[in-house]
């Protein structure tokens, strides 16, 4: 059963008509029928796996090293910074504190597959510390031998459920949220989570598991709905696990544990979601999937004519969705 968020947000909607995809980036799929996706029934021991995991990293220390970065910006302090994280891996990123304003939020913010070359100057938000974290194997946090192509570093230890890099990148998050509580211990409660496409999937999987994190932003999730991501075209990192899943059929049972969906239908804090009705990369029902199993009456969904793709009304809804996303995250 679909359960109906508090609230939806649309401007009028138009699936872009002009691509050259030789397949159907909306799945053939309208509205009514992506707001009936449910999520998939969690496999045994989901939770247990999960809370295990938790429960390790919390125990760890992150000692997060600061020091001035090369960038620069008018309102914002910027430094470079290493912290700790399972598996003893050195996770590099930034931070941003407000250079004449107080310090009264925090944000971890996740990343798409493409990593990140820099820190979000024009994040919406106000009197709040910004922590961008790279995770492992991407941009900053490049360690051999895990692959920094989406289509590899998505395959790294898939046999494996304790050690598939998924779950590496989940307790990045994690103790991304310990680092920033250690540097601003006044923000304990206050920490919010955003994250788009791969920092969408695995940041469903962070929240829902970390009661540190008070509030959360995710944009066109993957990762959601592992029975339709391991079937639906696509261009993105599902296409390389389905190709590696002909030869690995034991490849569906891991990815259940892994499920954006699964975990999404157990977050009960605030929560808004972008999810989108046309989308080449990560495909329209698995990102509904996550939206529609938020069951708290705390959250929003804002569906978007298209992600991972240009198309003529993205000012108008990106301009709405930078609105929303300053008073969701707004200091108080």
């Amino acid at each position: 059963m679909w359960i109906r968020p508090i609230e939806e947000t649309t401007v009028e909607m138009s699936v872009p008509a002009d691509h050259a995809f030789d397949f159907d980036p909306t799945c053939g799929l309208g509205v009514d029928e992506l707001r009936a996706i449910a999520p998939p029934r969690a496999p045994p021991g989901f939770d247990a796996f999960w809370r295990a995991r938790y429960e390790r990293a919390l125990g760890l220390h992150p000692r997060p090293r600061l020091r001035e970065s090369r960038s620069t910006h008018p309102a914002w302090r910027v430094r470079d910074i290493l912290y700790t994280s399972t598996d003893a891996y050195e996770i590099g990123g930034w931070l941003l504190t407000p250079r004449d304003r107080p310090v009264r939020r925090g944000l971890v913010v996740g990343h798409g597959y493409g990593g990140r070359a820099e820190p979000d100057f024009d994040v919406p938000v106000e009197e709040t510390a910004v922590l961008f974290p790279c995770c492992r194997g991407l941009s900053r946090s490049r360690r051999a031998p895990i692959s920094d192509d989406p289509q590899w570093h998505v395959l790294h230890d898939i046999d494996d459920p304790g050690r598939y890099i998924l779950g590496g990148c989940v307790e990045d998050l994690w103790l991304a949220v310990s680092a920033l509580s250690e540097l601003h211990p006044d923000l304990r409660g206050r920490i919010g989570y955003s994250g788009a496409s791969f920092g969408g999937g695995v940041g469903a999987l962070a929240i829902a598991f970390d009661a540190r994190i008070d509030r959360g932003f995710l944009e066109v999730p993957t990762f959601g709905n592992m029975p339709l991501w391991l079937t639906l075209p696509t261009l993105g990192s599902a296409r390389s696990v389905q190709i590696h899943r002909r030869a690995h059929a034991d490849v569906a049972e891991t990815l259940r544990l892994f499920d954006a969906a699964s975990a999404a239908a157990r977050i009960g804090i605030p929560m808004l979601l972008a999810v989108a009705r046309f989308d080449p990369v990560v495909a329209p029902p698995c990102q509904f999937a996550v939206a529609n199993a938020l069951t708290s009456n705390h959250h929003e969904t804002f569906i978007l004519d298209a992600g991972h793709f240009d198309y003529p009304r993205a000012e108008e809804q990106r301009a709405l969705l930078k609105e929303k996303l300053r008073r969701f995250f707004r200091a108080t």
